[in-house]
């Protein structure tokens, strides 16, 4: 059974989907079932994937990295960064590599932060 947020990859070709309607079947793809991507939330290698959130006039900044910024190297990088909300509106921003790890959401109630690396998955911070 899947729930909504979750996020699933596809281990043969890459592909990765979020669920948005929960269903009690089973992620498929290339034949096989797809893998749930756990939200990791701790960090021992210097914080480089946790993200970190600030508030300012209004807004949020996302970080990735409060200490040190994530690599945003071609073969090592964050793919995107999101913020849910706390009337429920989902805000994301993709990344490409030589970007900054960073962006800004005109949201200021936000109670979960989410990014994607491309080598380490998925990771977040509740708020």
């Amino acid at each position: 059974m899947t729930k909504v947020r979750e996020v699933y990859k596809c281990e043969v070709c890459g592909n990765i989907v979020e669920v948005l309607h929960a269903g009690a079947g089973q992620l498929v793809c290339c034949g096989q079932p797809m893998k749930l991507m756990v939200e990791q939330t701790a960090d021992t290698s210097v914080e480089k994937h946790v993200p970190f959130v600030e508030k300012k006039d209004g807004k949020v900044v996302v970080r990735i990295g409060e200490n040190a910024k994530h690599p945003m190297e071609e073969q090592h990088y964050i793919e995107m960064i999101e913020v849910f909300s706390g009337d429920g509106r989902l805000f994301r921003k993709y990344l490409n590599p030589g970007d900054e790890p960073e962006t800004v959401f005109d949201v200021d109630n936000i109670v979960l932060a989410r990014e994607y690396c491309n080598v380490h998955g998925l990771w977040s911070k509740k708020m």
